[in-house]
């Protein structure tokens, strides 16, 4: 929306409405002292919770003119707006930011940011409150307004988070090579990104990429969802403690990577064991199956409209421990998991059951990343108790987060001669 110099100069010289909204920026040393963060979260959050709209930064309001960002305070700028977009908001509200220049009264081109908001299938709460535009101004939702509002976003998530649509996205945002691989011989590519729900026409007839699209088909998925990716720690010991850190991954890109990455990390520091009982034998730490399983499960079943949180694997001697964002989908509860099987994921569950296993010298006991059967969790209990004599240990905290704990064997009684 006002892509172009002539649409913003045009703007500038009518009254703000309600899909524009001007703000001046001033930055004495490296950090902005204007505008005041909650007052930016407020305007923000008032064009993602009403209609599309745009905020500009480096415009004086009275008189309006162009006054601009100094070109070495941009990068601060920048990175304030989606510290404010990120923190301040909530739930986080994905905006894009371009900079651009635009002629003062002199005629001299200065440089300006242009913070595009699409309209939110969320209710986004700034520290105001609830906002929304109305006659170029933000104004607080009546609680009979603010009711209609959440009634209409809910309805409008009856299409699952993973298959909605990413509003800064465009068909260019696709990997063509990281598309190829899920297009069969003689369909059209847009073809395939529709039937695998990797993209659609979002309610102003664009093609945007599907939450699906971007962290399958897409390099960097962090550039739309901040936290679609992995960190995995080894530790030396049984503390988590920088001191005792041995090592440490951030595994980013498409899912089926991140799986692979991340279980080759672990299986680097699952350590084995050469014992003879009577014959000599090697026993891992860990078992390899398990642990493929546990990292499936959690890259499949993790909540990614959780902004905040991502996947993180601690590893110690005496234990794993896997970090997943989100409570357990529908009415699942810790002690049915075994018998139960409910995907929050279903599109992402089903591309997974499409991607093959990696080459691996372990065997992991099927061809493809997922199994639709719902044999993941009953196998990381049975395998990691024949292996380590103790079982696995689901937790959930605040209804927000599950963490596996999953045990290593214990220490031999012989070791190899």
């Amino acid at each position: 929306m006002y892509d172009s110099i002539d649409e913003l100069l045009t703007k500038l010289g009518l009254v703000e409405d309600s899909t524009i909204e001007w703000k001046e920026v001033r930055v004495p040393g490296d950090k902005v002292n204007a505008p005041a963060r909650d007052d930016l979260a407020d305007e923000l959050a008032s064009f993602a919770n009403w209609c599309d709209g745009v905020v500009v930064l480096g415009i004086q309001d009275k008189p309006r003119e162009v006054i601009g960002i100094p070109r070495e305070k941009l990068a601060i700028v920048e990175q304030f707006v989606r510290d404010v977009c990120n923190d301040t908001i909530k739930p986080m509200l994905p905006v894009r930011v371009v900079a651009m220049e635009l002629p003062d009264k002199t005629g001299e081109r200065r440089a300006i940011l242009k913070v595009d908001v699409p309209r939110s299938l969320f209710v986004h709460a700034s520290p105001g409150g609830y906002f929304f535009r109305q006659s170029g101004q933000k104004k607080q939702m009546p609680p009979e307004l603010l009711a209609r509002v959440f009634q209409q976003r809910s309805q409008a998530r009856l299409i699952r988070f993973d298959e909605q649509v990413v509003p800064e996205t465009t068909p260019a945002s696709f990997d063509p090579i990281l598309v190829k691989r899920f297009v069969r011989t003689g369909e059209k590519v847009e073809d395939a990104l529709a039937k695998l729900a990797f993209a659609r026409v979002d309610d102003r007839g664009e093609v945007r990429a599907t939450v699906s699209g971007v962290l399958f088909c897409t390099e960097r998925p962090t550039d739309w969802l901040r936290n679609a990716y992995i960190d995995a720690v080894a530790y030396r010991g049984t503390e988590r403690s920088p001191s005792y850190q041995h090592d440490a991954k951030t595994f980013d890109g498409p899912l089926d990577r991140q799986i692979e990455q991340a279980f080759r990390f672990c299986q680097l520091y699952n350590r084995v064991r050469a014992i003879k009982s009577p014959a000599r034998r090697e026993v891992p730490q860990f078992s390899a199956a398990a642990l493929f399983e546990a990292i499936v499960n959690a890259v499949a079943h993790r909540d990614y409209s959780i902004a905040v949180s991502h996947i993180r694997i601690f590893m110690f001697d005496d234990r794993v421990e896997i970090y997943s964002p989100g409570g357990l989908p529908n009415t699942m509860t810790v002690d049915s998991m075994e018998l139960r099987q409910a995907n929050r994921n279903e599109n992402i569950v089903s591309v997974l059951a499409r991607c093959p296993v990696p080459r691996t010298d372990h065997d992991l006991r099927r061809q493809f990343l997922m199994d639709k059967r719902g044999w993941g969790v009953p196998a990381i209990l049975d395998e990691s108790l024949k292996l380590s004599g103790r079982r696995p240990v689901y937790r959930v905290v605040d209804e927000s987060e599950v963490i596996l704990t999953i045990f290593a064997a214990p220490e031999p009684d012989f070791e190899a001669q």
